[in-house]
């Protein structure tokens, strides 16, 4: 995997994370599904629209993970790669995707704990992988600048403007 800090989404990308949250909704029978970033922002939602603001969600999703993870260190644990907890009437299933990202299921008695788990495990590899695919894209940092995009920018400015 790549450890850069950066990476990017693009459409194609965005239609893949799509199509596995929805194949996963549709093999579990849950509700809801969404990626968010560990900094908290919703990548992507697929399934029933939820009554709650899913930007602040996301964000606390990100903290409960985040909160999880020094729990696990202080038992001995590098961290946890999945969370569940259990509603009344709702429930949701956390799991982490390439150390960058969280798979927030959200499900309820139409389904089952141990279905969304199965199906969510091969989800997580498969996204998993996709998730490598764009870190190994995402620009390098070399000499200190940024290889990429606005790789060789400098150059046609300064030939743009000598002349």
């Amino acid at each position: 995997m790549n450890g850069a800090g950066t990476w990017a989404l693009d459409e194609a990308d965005y239609h893949r994370i799509s199509e596995h949250l929805s194949d996963l909704l549709r093999e579990s029978n849950a509700r809801c599904a969404m990626l968010v970033d560990r900094t908290g922002q919703l990548l992507c939602k697929s399934g029933e629209s939820m009554s709650f603001d899913a930007t602040a969600f996301a964000s606390l999703t990100a903290a409960d993970f985040s909160a999880n993870d020094q729990l696990a260190k202080m038992i001995g644990e590098e961290d946890f790669a999945s969370l569940f907890h259990q509603g009344e009437k709702e429930s949701m299933y956390l799991a982490d995707v390439a150390r960058r990202v969280i798979l927030v299921v959200l499900f309820d008695e139409r389904t089952t704990v141990g279905l969304v788990r199965l199906r969510v495990r091969q989800t997580v590899r498969d996204l998993k992988q996709l998730f490598e695919d764009m870190f190994d894209r995402a620009p390098r940092v070399e000499g200190g600048r940024s290889a990429g995009l606005l790789e060789g920018a400098e150059d046609e400015i300064d030939r743009l403007f000598s002349d």
